[in-house]
């Protein structure tokens, strides 16, 4: 598992228009422009992998609308870019936004980052900020910033939910309690998928020590057809709650069609799944936009990393299905959302888990990414991995005991 690679998803859905280029045009805010001028100055755009049918790029786009409404944007004022692959074409967007006049440029994937580093070099003058990327620290550029949050919280929490489920389950007799196997259906062995599927587990096991998780890839980020068939083959083998971490309703409608508990990812799913959701956790980005807009706008330096948190805001669950979730889930979920915040409870706290029969003491990740993927930075330490610290993309890339992965491909 390389964590060079690794990022990009999270959300909720709200519904920002459609259409494949949505160009609308220049925002201000609050004050002045850069520097302390004229806030009609200012010009934001947004580069999209997807559009709104991604569950992943729909939470980018109400959040961009959700931060222009919050400062005073007309939808008339900023310009989005939706459907931008991860190649030249985002390279090609970031350049238009910038001949534009936009002097914010923000886009969502991973696969953007060498793109919009390109874009920065040719562009001083404009502010890019990179959702999900891992090379801001040490390109040392002063116009080019990478943003993620904590969303490992918010998967832990997530995770709680699910072994509350399973617990009610046991507690039924409906299963037993060697039989509490969930099933995740991720998109590639990328550092963050591995770091939600393990802070999702661990929030379950929490609740449920005998659980163990099998994981299965997809290859893709959006694959509905992959992404129902993966959750089908989880099912099939045993699982009794499904999570994931890819973007379509391919996991959640396989679960609402063999009426197995889901908990989904990036926003609630409860009007298509009102009978297996439980919940969900998403990143939520309108803190983000809102800070780095406002720097821009002040003159102000943006963080070269920008780590959320549940504290900011940016790391968010839905409301709870209490038709299906077990009863008191939307209670523990706050008992264990206040230790996240209070640093009483940690979701990588190594005495929780086992890599290979061993508790971890020591481990270096891979935070200065490079070619070679070499570990550079000792990252556990006071008895916890030390998640998203050091770099705000995630770098956990362990296998930890209790989880099977049925195939590392991807």
């Amino acid at each position: 598992m390389k964590n060079a690679m690794l990022n990009r998803r999270q959300a909720i859905a709200l519904g920002l228009g459609s259409a494949a280029t949505m160009a609308l045009a220049a925002c201000g805010g609050n004050g002045g422009a850069a520097g302390g001028g004229d806030a009609s100055s200012i010009k934001v755009g947004l580069i999209c992998l997807h559009d709104e049918n991604s569950t992943y790029d729909l939470n980018f786009l109400n959040a961009f609308k959700e931060a222009c409404a919050t400062l005073g944007i007309s939808e008339d004022d900023y310009m989005v870019k939706t459907n931008i692959p991860e190649g030249q074409e985002c390279y090609d967007a970031a350049a238009e936004l910038a001949d534009a006049g936009c002097t914010v440029i923000f886009a969502d994937s991973f696969g953007h980052e060498d793109y919009m580093i390109q874009a920065a070099k040719e562009f001083p003058e404009v502010q890019f900020c990179h959702a999900t990327g891992t090379k801001a620290h040490t390109e040392g550029l002063d116009n080019y910033h990478n943003a993620f949050a904590s969303i490992y919280e918010g998967r832990y929490l997530a995770g709680v939910a699910a072994g509350l489920k399973l617990k009610e389950m046991i507690d039924a007799g409906t299963i037993t309690a060697d039989k509490a196997k969930m099933g995740y259906v991720g998109a590639y062995t990328y550092a963050e998928v591995v770091s939600g599927y393990t802070s999702f587990y661990l929030g379950a096991r929490s609740i449920v020590p005998e659980v163990t998780m099998d994981v299965t890839f997809t290859g893709s980020w959006y694959d509905e057809t992959a992404e129902k068939e993966g959750a089908t083959k989880l099912i099939n083998g045993g699982c009794v709650l499904i999570s994931q971490h890819a973007d379509s309703m391919g996991a959640p409608t396989a679960c609402e069609n063999a009426d197995v508990p889901n908990v989904s990812y990036n926003g609630s799913t409860q009007e298509a799944c009102p009978n297996t959701f439980i919940v969900s956790s998403r990143i939520n980005w309108a803190p983000y936009y809102e800070y780095a807009v406002n720097a821009t706008i002040a003159g102000e330096a943006i963080d070269a990393d920008w780590t959320g948190t549940l504290a900011t805001g940016s790391v968010q669950l839905t409301d709870v299905n209490e038709a299906v979730a077990a009863k008191g889930t939307v209670e523990k979920i706050e008992e264990v959302k206040a230790g996240l915040e209070d640093g009483t409870i940690r979701v990588f706290d190594t005495s929780t888990f086992t890599v290979d029969g061993k508790t971890l003491d020591s481990y270096e990740a891979d935070v200065d990414t490079d070619p070679d993927y070499t570990p550079d930075t000792e990252v556990v330490s006071d008895g916890y991995f030390h998640e998203s610290e050091f770099r705000s993309a995630p770098y956990f890339d362990l296998k930890i005991d209790g989880i099977e992965l049925l195939d590392t491909k991807f």
